[in-house]
């Protein structure tokens, strides 16, 4: 029998070692990461692409403190390039296609636009794509007969707006938006054709958001999950062109010839866009994915709190030791480690790091967020969400369902081995307190190990094995909580 000689870790079995530190304040670490090549995190946290997890609002909201979050692949592909299009257009310098109507439009199709959009306002142009008047909600107020009248009939005309040319700066923007006492600022072309957007909501956003995660044209970065089908080239293509900035192959066992293949296929496709494969919990995993083109490796198998995959197969690394053994050869290699399950505490997203990985995923800490997607439940008086993992029963017959868009026979439910688990998450509130506690706790953890940045982290980082004992005697004991 081949038996490895060390004994596998998780973050329960080990404690890192305080170190000298001439940090004065919390403020003065630098909690950066890479995702990937190209892409750099405020916060090196990723929402995780599930069901219960990630969709737009999760990723908008994600992007806007700092992190990324990827859509999940368990949806259309017409769907999840509609995410990627709100999560691009939520925040900009300058929208560069601005949603718009015509002047034959009724009232009621500008209803629909505005709500399929979810924006507020509408820039209303002729049959020659010139712009002769702006629609706001304000205007559709108290209308009535809305699917006879006309957008032409109650807009802000041409004539009365006020515009500026494509070369407007957005400080300039600014103070004319303030001057004029106005939300929207058009750019137009010298033939009055539409060739951007400035909005005072975008730039309100991007004071309030100084260190969220954008591109090069200001916008909010989001990555999308695929799958290993041939179809799924389709699916990638459609999400970069609708602007995705990474793409992630979720496999369970990515350590595969099927990932290898479909890495090697989205690399020589889109060789400008960052590509993530996993889940792998050995260094040879990382090792093979690199050389198939992967620019940055999920590490985590079995680790979630709803996966069973090492109850049912068998198989898994405790995840302290799958992160490490990873980061060594990616570390050697230049390919990032995402850690991917297992997560509780900022505790564990500490050790995590300093166990060598670049950023960490979250799922089940961010499913009872009011971002994350799904309605809340009230179970003996407290307010849950649900939460189930993609191998689960539910998510393997709702995964077929959307392949045959039609229902499954009842028989077929017990062809499924599910490798996961459905269940109910407390409800939390906004992602943005989770980031904060998780995040500070990082930068106290960094603080304790004198280290300024996650580089100088996996540097000082000590770790001690510790016994039950140890762990019972690290959180709160022999009092009465209040």
């Amino acid at each position: 029998m081949n038996v490895r000689p060390e004994m596998g870790l998780t973050f329960d079995d080990v404690l890192l070692v305080p170190k000298h530190s001439s940090i004065r304040s919390r403020s003065a670490v630098d909690t950066s990461a890479w995702l990937a090549p190209g892409i750099k995190l405020h916060i090196p946290v990723v929402a995780a692409n599930m069901d219960t997890v990630t969709e737009t609002r999760m990723a908008i909201a994600m992007a806007q403190q700092g992190g990324i979050g990827i859509l999940h692949r368990f949806m259309t592909v017409s769907r999840q390039v509609e995410c990627v299009r709100k999560v691009k257009r939520a925040e900009n310098l300058v929208v560069k296609d601005p949603i718009m109507i015509s002047d034959q439009a009724t009232l009621f199709e500008a209803r629909v636009r505005m709500a399929d959009y979810d924006v507020s306002g509408l820039l209303v142009v002729d049959d020659d794509k010139r712009l002769v008047g702006i629609l706001t909600s304000r205007d559709l107020l108290l209308t009535s007969d809305s699917e006879k009248v006309s957008v032409k009939s109650v807009m802000t005309p041409r004539e009365r707006m006020i515009v500026a040319s494509a070369d407007e700066t957005v400080e300039s923007a600014r103070e004319r938006l303030h001057a004029q006492r106005i939300e929207k600022l058009p750019l137009v072309d010298e033939n009055d054709h539409v060739v951007g957007l400035i909005t005072a909501q975008d730039i309100i956003k991007v004071q309030e958001h100084p260190d969220a995660t954008k591109d090069g044209e200001g916008r909010l970065r989001v990555g999308v999950a695929i799958g290993v089908r041939s179809d799924d080239l389709q699916r990638a293509a459609a999400c970069v062109e609708a602007g995705a900035d990474v793409l992630v192959v979720d496999i369970a066992h990515g350590h595969s010839d099927h990932t290898l293949g479909m890495v090697e296929k989205l690399k020589q496709r889109f060789p400008n866009v960052p590509v993530i494969a996993g889940n792998v919990a050995a260094a040879q995993g990382v090792e093979d994915l690199a050389s198939a083109g992967a620019d940055a490796v999920k590490v985590g198998v079995g680790a979630g709190s709803i996966c069973i995959t090492r109850v049912v197969t068998g198989f898994g690394v405790p995840q302290l030791t799958a992160i490490a053994e990873c980061a060594e050869v990616g570390r050697r290699l230049g390919v990032p480690i995402i850690a991917d399950g297992g997560i509780r505490t900022s505790g564990d997203l500490t050790k995590a790091v300093a166990a060598g990985a670049s950023t960490v995923m979250l799922g089940s800490l961010l499913a009872g967020t009011d971002e994350s997607p799904g309605a809340s439940v009230v179970r003996q008086g407290r307010r849950f969400k649900v939460v189930r993992g993609m191998a689960s029963l539910t998510a393997n017959v709702d995964r077929r369902r959307i392949d045959r868009n039609d229902s499954i026979a009842d028989e077929e439910w017990n062809e499924v081995v599910p490798e996961g688990v459905e269940a109910m998450v407390p409800y939390r509130g906004a992602v943005s307190d989770i980031l904060y506690q998780m995040v500070g706790g990082l930068r106290s953890g960094m603080s304790y190990a004198g280290a300024c940045s996650v580089e100088e982290l996996w540097d000082k980082a000590e770790f001690i094995r510790i016994t039950p004992a140890g762990m019972h005697e690290s959180g709160a004991h022999d009092v009465n909580l209040v």
